[in-house]
């Protein structure tokens, strides 16, 4: 694979300087073409140590407006980034629409030190690279371009330019431990390169592999291929391609069930005034307690609370809330996205509120808003609603293999119990602002919404995330059983091992002891 980045292709310094400023100036046009759209640009950089990849961000960052462009290192991990799980380090550097990021390494670094390491197999390192390749495809099929440079070099040219490298007191090369060592191991880490390009090229996010001896050359020729890349994507839409269906199984199209699953609740369940002050104040207590060990174990709480129009989700969150203390837990309203979030994957603003490793975040409604209300009401295509099913179980199952603790409960009540709320929150003052005039209209897309909610439960109910179905004509009844469902899964939990304890480390869950 890697005999073209060895054959010693050169420009000579007149021919560099000529090409240097009619590429710049194209570069230029085009990033300012790109902000007048909805295109992200990911550039990923990587390679084989002393290939001049810093050298090469720099030019980059020379040639280009730097006030649409951000660069991100990946060399070592905040301690924000150790407590959430591997990926939102990454979704917080995906640029909004219209601008460009650099990554050094990006989600590739770990797992090909792990390997090179020798701290994963090839199989753990396949099943890394299936996610990262879902991962990909889900930002392109969001509209991203994702250019994939890997810059190589000889044995031999490696040797002289870390030789040179070592003397550098600006070089990252200098800093590393045990660096004189590692020309040793080229061949070794060449076959793991290989691996993982030829896994992860494919028509929608190739690989550009670029021969790195010649500096004037390497340079020119990421700009070019920058250059055209972006070009292409502004002439015409992006290639789209179905999910992996390595994952995920197709499920059939229940949309036009005349029987949903919310058909088969019994919204007749209720629990006597007593009971329920006795059995709230016993799951509160316990629930405290919970809470505290999550805590101390740094195991994160995720809540989504989903459901119909005044379901009971804000009573039933504040039962929980008023449990415990309020330095662990973050609730996140979830309505309109802002502009900032619209200018980003529809993923990305839920990724922010991810909470770090013992704390606890509760979304009042959530990322489900996609295959819902955006459904419905016409926000999302057709096509974008139905590949968020497995983009959903994606992102849902990252959070679990990092050992957060995730429910997701549905609660329902029957429409004459709906219209009965209704009525009673614009006859009592402080529950006016409960209802609005989108509630009505909601309201009279009850068919559209029941069938949207019986396709999104059985395709997004899973066996790392399944779904709690709360009958809540009676609001006791339905705050109970929240807080039952919450007490049992917080014991059970906290019981067991975290299937990824590295949780950001891809491979077998271990994490490197340094660079």
């Amino acid at each position: 694979m890697f005999e073209a980045t060895k054959v010693g292709r050169t420009v000579d310094k007149a021919s560099f300087k000529l090409q240097q400023e009619a590429l710049r100036t194209q570069l230029l046009e085009v990033q300012r073409e790109l902000l007048q759209t909805d295109i992200p640009v990911i550039v990923l950089v990587s390679g084989v140590e002393g290939a001049g990849k810093g050298e090469v961000v720099n030019r980059l960052n020379e040639w280009l407006d730097t006030r649409g462009v951000r660069t991100f290192a990946f060399w070592d991990e905040t301690e924000e980034e150790r407590q959430r799980p591997r990926y939102w380090r990454f979704w917080n550097a995906v640029p909004a629409r219209g601008k460009l990021a650099i990554l050094f390494g990006g989600w590739y670094q770990a797992p090909l030190e792990q390997r090179f390491q020798g701290l994963c197999n090839d199989t753990e390192l396949d099943a890394e690279l299936n996610r990262i390749a879902d991962f990909e495809r889900m930002l392109i099929n969001d509209g991203a371009l994702v250019v994939k440079f890997w810059f190589h070099l000889s044995e031999q040219d490696q040797q002289a330019r870390l030789k040179e490298l070592s003397r550098d007191d600006r070089s990252r090369w200098k800093m590393l431990p045990k660096k004189g060592r590692f020309h040793e191991h080229y061949h070794r880490y060449e076959r793991i390169a290989e691996r993982v390009i030829r896994y992860t090229d494919c028509g929608i996010s190739p690989w550009y592999l670029i021969e790195a001896e010649d500096r004037r050359y390497r340079d020119l020729t990421v700009g070019k291929t920058l250059l055209h890349a972006v070009k292409v994507r502004l002439s015409q839409p992006p290639a789209v391609e179905p999910p992996s269906t390595s994952s995920h199984l197709e499920l059939p199209d229940v949309s036009s069930a005349r029987i949903t699953l919310l058909d088969q609740l019994d919204l007749s369940k209720s629990l006597d005034r007593q009971t329920y002050k006795s059995e709230l104040r016993a799951l509160q207590t316990q629930l405290n307690e919970l809470a505290w060990e999550a805590y101390n174990k740094k195991r994160s709480l995720v809540l989504v609370f989903e459901g119909v129009d005044a379901g009971g989700k804000g009573g039933a969150i504040r039962r929980f809330t008023n449990a415990i203390d309020a330095r662990l837990y973050r609730a996140i309203p979830i309505a309109a996205p802002t502009d900032e979030e619209k200018a980003h994957h529809y993923l990305w603003r839920f990724w922010r509120y991810i909470p770090r490793a013992g704390y606890i975040t509760i979304y009042d409604r959530s990322w489900y808003g996609r295959v819902l209300v955006e459904r419905v009401e016409g926000f999302a295509t057709d096509v974008e609603w139905r590949r968020a099913y497995a983009e959903i179980n994606q992102f849902e199952e990252q959070l679990v293999r990092s050992g957060t603790i995730l429910l997701k409960f549905w609660l329902q009540v029957s429409q004459e119990e709906q219209l009965r709320r209704f009525k009673d929150r614009e006859q009592v003052p402080y529950k006016r602002f409960k209802i609005t005039d989108e509630d009505w209209r909601n309201r009279e897309k009850w068919p559209e919404y029941k069938a949207a909610v019986n396709e999104m439960v059985v395709h997004t109910s899973t066996e790392y995330a399944t779904w709690t179905l709360v009958e809540g004509d009676d609001k006791p009844y339905a705050r109970i059983k929240v807080l039952r469902t919450l007490r049992d899964t917080l014991k059970t939990a906290l019981t067991r091992e975290i299937e990824d304890p590295g949780s950001r480390i891809p491979c077998a869950g271990k994490r490197p002891k340094g660079r």
